[in-house]
């Protein structure tokens, strides 16, 4: 799922976008400071004067004045930031405004991308694929326990299903909680509708809102775009990156409903170079699978078993399918 032109162009319009709005609130400032301080306007036209007239005598003469012209500069400086304490401004207030200190809102650095063009082409997938949209109805907020029942106890667990979201959910608030300072995994397995995407989408967005980068895919989706990377004659866009690199070095990766793919030599090992690069790297991933703990023993290599069983979090959810409990509150609240 490489960056496509469009899409380029999308975030270059963001950043163009983002350079008007600065360059208004510069202009704002400005007219601001010169009619609270007319003698600031002064200063600063001296300033540019004092470059247009000097350029030629530094090219002349060389050093004796450039110096001079060095000494006459901070002069007017230190008059126009002392003018500014005076009226309460800051010092840097009449400066070139940035959301990006790094790149100057240019997407840029040293001819590499910056990390926010990078968190950017990771917001423009998630507009397309609407998972913003899911995210504000899958939340903690929206988040209920009235869907697990506090009756029936599994034999795994020995917790009824009530009791073991309740644990479940201290493991990801602490997962949150200690995301940039302890590096970790979780895989949640157990049936169909019991709640694990749900929980992905609830941490996702937590993670989302402390400004982290997270992908979220299907398994089918992931190693769809680990095809298109290896056997697509253009791997690479107009600015050197594809999604498979992001996939790798993203902060948060979500990898939904593993073992719903075609089960290969190749997903076997796309899965382990994602699952050990994300380790090496101390880059966390979440796994959800309807799989059962000897499913994905016995459908992964052993190789792939052994990094998540000694890296990975293992979260069993169980309980009724709460698709359906919905389904049929629905139809009973429309009968």
């Amino acid at each position: 799922m490489a960056l496509t032109n469009s899409q380029h162009d999308a975030i270059m319009r963001m950043y163009n976008l983002i350079q008007i709005k600065n360059k208004h609130l510069l202009d704002e400032r400005t007219l601001e400071v010169y009619a609270a301080c007319p003698k600031i306007k002064e200063l600063e036209d001296e300033i540019i004067n004092l470059s247009i007239t000097n350029a030629p005598l530094i090219i002349q003469l060389g050093d004796v004045a450039l110096e001079s012209y060095k000494t006459k500069l901070n002069e007017l400086i230190s008059k126009r930031i002392s003018l500014m304490n005076d009226m309460g401004y800051s010092y840097d207030y009449l400066d070139e405004i940035f959301d990006c200190s790094l790149c100057k809102d240019t997407g840029i650095v040293n001819g590499e991308q910056c990390s926010c063009f990078k968190k950017k082409v990771i917001d423009v997938f998630y507009l397309q694929s609407n998972l913003k949209n899911i995210l504000t109805k899958e939340n903690f907020d929206n988040f209920s326990f009235e869907w697990y029942s506090k009756d029936s106890i599994d034999s795994t667990t020995g917790l009824t299903p009530y009791n073991n979201m309740q644990k479940v959910l201290l493991i990801c608030k602490d997962f949150i909680r200690n995301f940039d300072s302890s590096f970790n995994n979780l895989l949640f397995f157990g049936d169909t509708g019991v709640g694990k995407t749900f929980l992905s989408n609830c941490i996702a967005c937590e993670i989302l809102n402390s400004s982290h980068s997270v992908i979220y895919l299907t398994a089918i989706e992931l190693f769809d775009i680990f095809a298109e990377h290896d056997f697509s004659h253009n791997k690479f866009n107009n600015v050197g990156e594809t999604m498979s690199t992001y996939i790798i070095n993203c902060d948060l990766l979500i990898i939904d409903d593993l073992g719903t793919e075609l089960s290969n030599s190749f997903t076997n090992s796309k899965l382990f170079y994602c699952i050990n690069e994300r380790i090496l790297k101390q880059k966390s991933t979440i796994i959800s699978t309807n799989l059962s703990i000897r499913d994905l023993a016995s459908t992964y290599s052993e190789r792939i078993f052994s990094r998540i069983s000694s890296s990975y979090t293992m979260l069993k959810l169980h309980g009724s399918d709460i698709r359906v409990e919905k389904r049929n509150n629905n139809k009973v609240k429309n009968s």
